[in-house]
């Protein structure tokens, strides 16, 4: 994950949120509306106090009698235009700040989806859950609603205090010396808000890193009576969140205290000094009227501009969280000009002296200089102790890390200069521990190829024997599995896995221990599902029981990162080494 904001990130104010005007900029035609309709509504706003003035002024006169209905009319029409205005502006404004996030959202799925096996080594899901969701929701409450308010009361403010200014230049001189002093307690105090803001926002997101583990192992955690160990901890985390968050409101009410107090002070200053001036008949009571109102919308506006002021350092709290996670540059990426790969696939396989260590272990090799030629609709089984190297063989050629030397090759083609998208198209994938998805039968199973056909979906779930236990289910290819397939066998996910496989009709088949955790049933059907996908492909099968690779063309011995051993069963098991021992442990006497 993204190192912590530094102390010096932290007093960098709302500076993350420019990262937004890219995704602002795209849509100027609506942000300018939402613009025009604030300048009408606070237009609106200002032209109310005139219209009182004259009606102080005049309208209480016997010989302007008539004057006073014609002010209440303008006041109406004022009023009605502040009205249209007003709920223009807002519905321009939410409207832009959902349309902002729902970007936003997306673009921050899009980019974990590209990012590699070194940040996913040390990434927490729930923490990435937690930037995509909550973050991106205080932004959206910045966006929409407090950048609605703040822009009203900094027009409102600027507009008010030029018109104060016209209306009595002294009285606004001696308001206008306090602003700055106010605006600097509101700064000042903003930069604690959002200090304490991002703190909250990254103890909630450890919190819900810890519910997502916990809930996605809750059977486990129960046949372990773990509960009461599980639910302290997360209380304990929730608890830290709820004492950063208190932290981070309690600077927003001190700030909200201390602007409120600060600006209607001077309104209640200037207020007694206009008053001193109307008993001095140096200014008229409308005129004061007018300046007071003037002065209550400024100093309305300023204080709850330091009301917003603390929910948009919250965003940018938020923002920045969100602009580090977009930062992170995958290792893996497809070149600038990537070179194509022959078309029509061979699914020939090479190993080229390959080394490679885990970013997370850098002092353990799991490879070490590896070299391996797979032939076009070769069967090739990869055998070994655990920690032997035989998944990392899987890793690389997936791509999901590159090689720290050597080469790996697609069809004669080295993969760190092909497309990595191109290049997965021409493999199909059966894990250990199969991915399922909360939704039906069928779209899992179309996970493989997404625009394959229904025909062609239950074609390929015919092949792989799924279609014998969904015939048994109401829904049939509609039926919903439940979150990770929980109302499905092993060997039901596996045969669901082996029907991607099979869709994907890509010409390399990898088969990790795809049968290692089943029963003795499950395994002959899958297994009898596997032998049909492996048709007329390159398929290389990692596998701890070695029945299962006995018909294969080559057998490769792994161990500590190299091959140490090649060839077939009965040519390993007479050499008498690594595998011969292994053989042993497995079949006793009959090995050979």
């Amino acid at each position: 994950m993204p190192a912590p904001a530094t102390p010096q990130a932290d007093r960098r104010s709302l500076r993350p949120l420019m990262a937004l005007w890219p995704h602002v900029r795209r849509y100027r035609g609506r942000a300018l509306a939402a613009l025009g309709a604030l300048a009408v509504a606070s237009i609106a706003t200002l032209v109310m106090p005139v219209a009182v003035r004259r009606m102080i002024d005049f309208g209480f006169d016997a010989g302007h009698a008539g004057y006073i209905d014609r002010y209440f009319a303008v006041l109406v029409a004022v009023v009605g235009v502040l009205a249209l205005a007003s709920g223009a502006r807002y519905f321009l404004v939410m409207t832009l700040g959902e349309r902002i996030v729902a970007d936003l959202r997306a673009s921050v799925f899009s980019h974990l989806l590209e990012l590699d096996g070194r940040f996913y080594d040390t990434a927490r899901s729930g923490e990435l859950i937690s930037r995509l969701t909550a973050d991106t929701t205080q932004i959206k409450a910045a966006v929409g609603a407090s950048a609605s308010i703040a822009l009203r009361n900094i027009v409102l403010f600027i507009g008010a205090a030029v018109m104060m200014v016209i209306t009595s230049p002294w009285l606004s001189a001696i308001l206008l010396i306090l602003i700055p002093a106010i605006v600097a307690v509101l700064l000042g105090s903003g930069r604690g808000v959002r200090k304490r803001s991002r703190a909250s926002q990254d103890t909630l997101a450890e919190a819900s890193a810890y519910a997502a583990e916990a809930v996605g192992a809750v059977r486990s955690l129960q046949a372990n009576t773990a509960e009461r160990a599980a639910d302290a901890l997360f209380s304990d985390a929730v608890e830290k969140s709820y004492e950063a968050a208190t932290r981070a409101i309690r600077a927003r009410a001190a700030l909200t205290t201390i602007g409120l107090f600060l600006v209607f002070a001077s309104v209640v200053g200037i207020l007694w000094a206009g008053a001193n001036a109307v008993l001095a008949g140096t200014m008229t009571p409308g005129t004061l009227s007018q300046f007071v109102l003037y002065a209550v919308l400024a100093a309305s506006g300023l204080g709850q501009l330091g009301e917003v002021w603390g929910e948009v350092s919250q965003a940018a709290g938020a923002t920045e969280r969100i602009a580090e996670l977009l930062a992170v540059e995958p290792d893996v990426a497809a070149p600038a000009d990537p070179r194509p790969l022959p078309v029509p696939p061979r699914g020939e396989v090479t190993f080229d002296k390959v080394s490679f260590t885990y970013p997370t272990r850098p002092d353990i090799s799991a490879l070490h200089e590896v070299s391996l030629e797979v032939k076009p609709g070769e069967r090739i089984a990869i055998v070994g102790p655990s920690g032997a190297g035989k998944s990392t063989l899987f890793q690389l050629l997936l791509r999901f890390y590159d090689p720290a030397s050597g080469r790996v090759l697609v069809d004669g083609v080295d993969i760190v200069q092909a497309d990595p998208h191109a290049m997965r198209a021409r493999i199909a994938l059966v894990p250990q521990d199969v991915a399922i998805f909360a939704t039906s039968i069928r779209e899992n199973i179309r996970l493989g190829r997404p625009e394959a056909t229904d025909a062609e979906l239950e074609e390929a779930g015919r092949l792989a024997l799924v279609d014998e236990f969904v015939a048994k289910l109401p829904d049939k290819w509609e039926t919903a599995v439940g979150e990770r397939g929980v109302t499905l066998s092993g060997g039901q996910r596996q045969r669901i896995a082996i029907a991607r496989a099979i869709l994907r009709r890509a010409p390399i088949l990898l088969l990790d221990e795809a049968t290692s955790a089943l029963d003795a049933e499950s395994e002959t059907l899958v297994q009898k599902a596997l032998d049909r996908s492996m048709q007329g492909r390159t398929t290389l099968v990692i596998a701890h029981r070695l029945a299962t690779v006995l018909s294969a063309d080559r057998i490769l011995v792994m161990d500590q990162g190299r091959i140490v051993e090649e060839g077939t069963h009965a040519a390993l098991v007479a050499r008498g080494g690594l595998y011969a021992r292994l053989a042993a442990l497995q079949f006793g006497g009959q090995a050979a």
